[in-house]
């Protein structure tokens, strides 16, 4: 097959960063929000690598945010989220699963309660927009629902918050998990979050003026000699490691959190009232019938699972691999798979269809793949 390219057009828009993304050597995109999203810079391996000693620079741009802004903003906020917002505190951010009137997952943002009347919702790939303005308009809320011009930027690593305190000084140790504060930058007040899709530490920085892209950038970069800085992006191998999951890819509008492990953030217990609530209740009583859960994989090192691979009892087909790769650091290939609940246990021994053919694999808890590794450290 002859090599393709990405023609961009007003549907696939690049961001703030891309002249910046593109000189740093990005080798690989994906579509993520109808933006370009890096993937991979030198390669996935030494991405990976690079990520758990160092600090990069990621453009996350594709992180749209929803804002919801208005009188009614604290309302739609709570009606559409199954976290409980209802005591949501400004400077705070609050993972926040998404669901529709049958308790399936629409998105798995983080809500950023930016004042009382008014929140960002940072999405996964998905159309959360039309969602919450057909709802604001049917329910005649007073409220608007619009994509502001906000592009995160994201510093993960290790040496993630020395490299910040260089560039914004020293209050950014002040910042808490999951806080963000505002900090200034060319005559305007950045949002920065101590948050990001990695287990390595780090922040990410709400521009919310795309002219100043560049500057930004340049900026960051100007500082990070010292912490090997160089740009990188999310990394599957990283991910799965840590445990954390795309909305896509491990988890669709076919599953709901019960079946995801999210019911901790769903205010299944309370006073709280969300769209989808009354259809988790109900499924909690009659039991889930597939369950997302972590596999250990036999064989030779696999690389990047790209689409979805059958997992197998014997003749019969019970889930299919979500997302996997090979971990160097754990010495063996890991997955995420959505299995059936008979076979979704810890110790399981089921078989992955891959390329190569059958190979043998253990179910575990998607946990132990970071406690794994912390035991090893």
């Amino acid at each position: 097959m002859a090599d393709a390219t990405l023609f961009p057009t007003r549907r696939l828009r690049a961001t703030p960063f891309t002249a910046r993304v593109e000189a740093a050597g990005v080798s690989n995109y994906t579509v993520y929000n109808h933006m370009l999203l890096p993937t991979v810079f030198k390669s996935l391996e030494e991405d990976y690598a690079h990520l758990k000693q160092y600090t990069q620079i990621w453009d996350v741009s594709a992180e749209r945010q929803v804002q919801i802004a208005g009188p009614d903003a604290h309302r739609l906020a709570c009606m559409i989220s199954a976290r409980d917002l209802r005591n949501a505190q400004p400077g705070r951010c609050y993972y926040a699963p998404i669901t529709n009137a049958n308790g399936h997952l629409l998105n798995d943002p983080v809500a950023l309660c930016i004042a009382p009347d008014k929140f960002w919702f940072s999405i996964a790939d998905g159309d959360l927009l039309l969602w919450a303005a057909g709802l604001a308009q049917g329910l005649n809320l007073d409220v608007t629902v619009t994509e502001p011009d906000i592009s995160p930027l994201a510093i993960q690593g290790p040496l993630a918050e020395d490299l910040l305190v260089d560039v914004f000084g020293e209050d950014i140790r002040a910042i808490k998990f999951f806080r963000f504060t505002a900090f200034p930058f060319m005559g305007r007040m950045l949002n920065i979050a101590r948050s990001g899709w990695s287990k390595q530490g780090g922040f990410e920085i709400y521009l919310d003026d795309s002219n100043l892209g560049l500057a930004l950038w340049d900026a960051i970069t100007a500082k990070g000699a010292p912490y090997n800085l160089r740009a990188g992006c999310p990394n599957l191998i990283e991910r799965l490691e840590s445990g954390l999951l795309g909305y896509g890819n491990d988890m669709t509008n076919d599953d709901t959190p019960l079946e995801i492990g999210l019911e901790k953030y769903c205010a299944l217990d309370s006073d709280a009232d969300f769209i989808g609530k009354d259809a988790l209740l109900r499924q909690r009583d009659t039991g889930i019938e597939k369950k997302l859960m972590g596999l250990t994989i036999d064989g030779s090192p696999m690389g990047p699972v790209s689409m979805p691979l059958d997992c197998k009892d014997g003749i019969s087909k019970v889930g299919l691999v979500t997302s996997g790769v090979f971990s160097p650091d754990l010495n063996s290939n890991i997955g995420f798979a959505m299995l059936d609940i008979s076979v979704a246990q810890t110790g399981s021994m089921i078989e992955v269809e891959t390329q190569s053919g059958l190979h043998k694999a253990e179910v575990c808890k998607i946990s132990d793949f970071e406690a794994r590794l912390k035991a090893t450290a």
